[in-house]
């Protein structure tokens, strides 16, 4: 089953069938909105809306454990993120998509984790994104002939603010690509909930450190945001049909990233904590 989380500007998926919201309920809270659940050629989906529909809801204040449990207890195996962020390099203009590869996580104010406190857990980030989705998605850009880019570090900033000029120029340095408020903790989760997870970048304007960046109108930025929303939503239904085939084990490892994580004793574990972790966990636990 395939997850995709629309980010600012994608808030439905058209092609579904059999479809219908449902509300999910989970030990972590209410998800962003109910989740549309259904089939895009064969293959059974799942769509949220991380903003939730008419977006009311800002990065900061986003449930990211109670969106990913929901995925997962829905039997979502696989997750598309769809996100708008702004340009750090020239050569990634308004209307450009990056397969993110590396993410820096500058957010302060979310919780990071499902494990805590009577159940420890370290899991690798090395990696953070499934190789073999981020292929997936590179070849449907391409036979769409979208402005694509595979590999690029995405900044994760907490907002709701942009960044100042000094910001940007500091991440610049870093050789980040692109910057957003909505990857993280999400990518942190949906490893920790063994779920294989890549991040389609969608640019809709240069941030700040651009000379022309205080020109650039709201107008402007609204018009590519929804050009780039009816591109994804191409690229979307261009990518599920191929990955609702049977497959082994992911080779990047995403759907067993909790063997050797768990770390404190059997006998000392929450007994109350694991039973609010049966859906992300359970299969170690």
């Amino acid at each position: 089953m395939i997850g995709i989380i629309g980010g600012s500007g994608l808030y439905d998926i058209d092609g579904l069938t059999e479809k219908t919201w449902q509300q999910v309920e989970t030990p972590w809270g209410t998800p962003s909105d109910a989740l549309l659940v259904g089939r895009l050629g064969g293959v059974r989906c799942v769509f949220l809306p991380r903003h939730g529909r008419g977006h009311p809801l800002s990065p900061t204040h986003l449930n990211y454990r109670a969106n990913i449990d929901a995925l997962k207890r829905l039997g979502v195996t696989d997750v598309l993120s769809l996100s708008a962020v702004g340009s750090l390099k020239a050569e990634l203009p308004p209307g450009h998509f990056v397969i993110v590869d590396q993410f820096i996580d500058r957010s302060f104010a979310r919780e990071k984790s499902f494990f805590g406190e009577g159940i420890v857990a370290h899991v690798s980030m090395a990696h953070p994104v499934c190789t073999r989705l981020g292929d997936a998605l590179e070849s449907a850009a391409r036979k769409l002939a979208l402005p694509v880019t595979r590999g690029g570090t995405y900044l994760v900033m907490e907002g709701p603010q942009f960044s100042t000029k000094a910001e940007s120029e500091l991440y610049r340095s870093w050789g980040c690509s692109v910057i957003g408020m909505t990857n993280m903790p999400e990518a942190k989760l949906a490893r920790e909930a063994e779920l294989c997870y890549a991040t389609v970048a969608m640019v809709t304007d240069y941030d700040c450190w651009h000379p022309d960046h205080d020109h650039v109108t709201v107008e402007a930025v609204v018009k590519v945001l929804l050009e780039n929303a009816d591109k994804a939503r191409d690229l979307v239904r261009a990518v599920v049909p191929g990955l609702g085939a049977p497959r082994p084990l992911c080779t990047s490892g995403c759907d067993r990233a909790l063997d050797n994580a768990v770390i404190t004793a059997t006998h000392m574990r929450d007994p109350a904590l694991a039973a609010k972790l049966d859906a992300v966990a359970g299969r170690v636990l």
